[in-house]
């Protein structure tokens, strides 16, 4: 298996900024925002994951399609 190293790294950087841009622009509100988070329960914290995988593999593939254009 060859690893495209710099495929993964900027994925990876790609994620890190993606991360980044909610702390940035909502300084003030992400504190509570992390609140409300933490209160939710195992169950609702799974789903969330589960949209977010989701939406992630709907980017990936559509990402995947325009490159065939």
């Amino acid at each position: 298996m060859n690893i495209d190293w710099s495929f993964l790294l900027s994925a990876l950087g790609l994620a890190f900024i993606l991360e980044g841009i909610p702390y940035f622009l909502f300084s003030e509100r992400m504190p509570r925002i992390l609140i409300s988070i933490i209160e939710r329960g195992p169950r609702q914290l799974r789903i969330l994951g589960l949209i977010a995988m989701i939406f992630g593999l709907l980017l990936i593939s559509f990402g995947q399609s325009l490159v065939g254009l």
